[in-house]
């Protein structure tokens, strides 16, 4: 299963910006155990989204789980919306990454 979460901040980028490298680092933790195929902000820079690889199993538990660790949430910087979604075309390129 994948997921799309979009990431918005919950204040002024200014605010943001002290956290980004922690965030980051967090987000590469999540690709190292093959969990984040892609991340980025969005311009204008008022959050980002990540592609994610979950269970198909637990899935919600899963993203609940991704959402609750990231140091923007932890710190009240930022709100998540986790969607999962099931790719049909793509899928078999998606899964060979």
């Amino acid at each position: 299963m994948y997921a799309i979460a979009i990431i918005r901040y919950r204040k002024p980028f200014d605010d943001i910006a002290p956290h980004v490298d922690e965030h980051r680092a967090y987000l590469r933790e999540l690709q190292a155990a093959g969990v984040l195929l892609a991340s980025g902000p969005f311009d204008p820079r008022n959050g980002g989204g990540l592609l994610l690889r979950v269970p198909d199993t637990d899935t919600l538990a899963a993203l609940d789980t991704i959402r609750d660790n990231d140091p923007f949430t932890k710190r009240g910087l930022a709100q998540y919306e986790l969607l999962p979604w099931a790719p049909v075309i793509g899928k078999d390129k998606l899964d060979r990454l």
